[in-house]
């Protein structure tokens, strides 16, 4: 047997053996098939590991709350982020390929990030390090229901409207971050918010710019088009920094040379959190992260399931208690290691339109986030402004998710739309989803429709009215 039989037979050995775990045969695919949807869905979601960083990180120059490590500057602690972020996915992603064997990418939310930062450590005030310690508790909570087999009931706990708008609500509230971010929508003391000076501040336009680019490149259906205009409105960035065109100090570039692969910060850094709880609002952020990961993932699972033709006749994912205990175990990995809750991401779907079916696809995507560590320094390169294009596109593509709602039926307008409008007036999520909860007994009790309403409606909307009242009467500010 000559050199080449003997790659040949190698080779023929591998495939053969990926073949047998991931039953390919059964499903009707192939190690090549697998690996080129792996690449696929690898390039879609790869944006994450630039934008979670830049959302997660305390950003003093721009007075935006998050993680900050004392002794670290900004680009130090982005780079841990990215890290982190890069771990936390491989590491999800590896249990949705061996465990469950699906097609299926998990990686940090966006929105759960956001609500982390803005809400949780920003409005609330809570330390970062109790925010993790919530991630962490949350993903124990959905590791022992899943174990349990409770998914229906928590599903069915949860009005139907709010459910559906919860998507919707998310994709404005990210929206409106990186619009701000972007210096697209500016504050106004009149009316709160306008339009930014488009034409004259450099960053403006240059995000105008970088965010059409996208768009365009989203609409052809290029693969990694999210990643691809971020990266070219950076470079434009530095181009026309480095070229003399605009002051270096306009903020067109980013923090680059600080990066650091040291995530001893933040690792563990969730166990410090659990020393400084205040009982409720505690309860009400695990609640929140558990709420919008539960049905985020069950959402995204059932969506690509069905394009990849997983779903039985009555539209159930069969074994799906395995995909979401890897995102359960995602999440607590993350947490622990010092990132916000971990999720199932949509852009699976473009990994199974190229054909992946089982784990062998989420494999390759585990392999290539581990492989993307190399790529940390970049993280920190890219400018907050260029980062957050990609709230804004991923924000109005989840506007589509608007059209499950029935609008025509009142009892369910009422709570759905107070979900989507109260979730970026107030930039936050758990005051929009809190919202659509109190509505939904009171319409369908107006309506006379209370067979539509369980006691578990009424118990939880009583206790957001407890708790709205508790928090803008000013009771919590002394704990909080």
């Amino acid at each position: 047997m000559g050199l080449s039989d003997t790659k040949t037979s190698s080779a023929g050995g591998i495939r053969g053996t990926l073949s047998d775990y991931f039953d390919l045969d059964e499903h009707g695919t192939t190690v090549a098939t697998e690996i080129l949807a792996g690449v696929t869905t690898f390039l879609t979601m790869s944006y994450i590991v630039v934008v979670n960083p830049s959302i997660l990180a305390a950003n003093p120059a721009q007075n935006l709350p998050g993680i900050a490590v004392p002794g670290y500057s900004y680009g130090q602690v982005v780079s841990m982020i990215a890290v982190v972020t890069i771990i936390s996915a491989a590491v999800a992603t590896l249990v949705m390929a061996l465990y469950a064997n699906r097609p299926f990418a998990q990686a940090p939310g966006l929105g759960l990030n956001a609500f982390f930062a803005f809400t949780v450590v920003g409005a609330l005030g809570i330390p970062w390090q109790t925010a993790l310690a919530a991630v962490v508790v949350e993903g124990i909570v959905f590791i022992a229901l899943t174990a349990l087999g409770a998914r229906e009931y928590v599903i069915d706990l949860f009005p139907e409207p709010v459910k559906f708008a919860v998507g919707t609500g998310i994709g404005l509230f990210l929206a409106i971050i990186g619009l701000q971010a972007m210096g697209i929508v500016v504050a106004h003391p009149e009316t709160l918010v306008t339009l930014g000076p488009v034409a004259s501040d450099p960053v403006a336009v240059l995000s105008v710019f970088g965010l059409f680019l996208t768009f365009g490149l989203y609409a052809r259906g290029v693969r990694g088009s999210i990643i691809l205009g971020i990266l070219a409105t950076t470079a434009l960035g530095y181009l026309v920094t480095w070229g003399g065109a605009v002051s270096p100090d306009a903020g067109l570039t980013g923090a680059a040379g600080s990066a650091t692969y040291d995530i001893r910060p933040l690792a563990g850094a969730f166990l410090a959190g659990l020393a400084d709880v205040e009982a409720f609002t505690f309860a009400l952020v695990v609640f929140t992260f558990f709420f919008v990961d539960f049905f985020d993932t069950a959402g995204t699972i059932t969506g690509v399931g069905q394009v990849a033709g997983f779903l039985d006749e009555d539209g159930n994912l069969p074994d799906v208690d395995k995909p979401l205990m890897a995102d359960a175990i995602g999440t607590t990995v993350g947490g622990m290691l010092g990132t916000s809750t971990v999720t199932t991401y949509i852009e699976s779907a473009s990994g199974v339109e190229e054909g992946g079916r089982t784990g062998l696809t989420a494999l390759t995507v585990a392999a290539l986030f581990l492989a993307s560590l190399v790529l940390v320094p970049l993280a920190t390169a890219i400018p907050l402004y260029a980062s957050h294009i990609a709230l804004v596109v991923i924000g109005v593509v989840m506007l589509q998710n608007v059209v499950d709602i029935a609008w025509q039926d009142i009892t369910y307008a009422v709570p759905a739309g107070l979900t989507i409008l109260v979730m970026p007036f107030t930039f936050s999520i758990a005051y929009g989803i809190a919202a659509g909860i109190v509505s939904y007994p009171i319409v369908k009790l107006a309506a006379g429709e209370l067979d539509d309403v369980r006691a578990g409606h009424w118990v939880l909307a009583a206790a957001f009215v407890l708790y709205f009242f508790v928090r803008t009467s000013g009771v919590l500010q002394a704990a909080v």
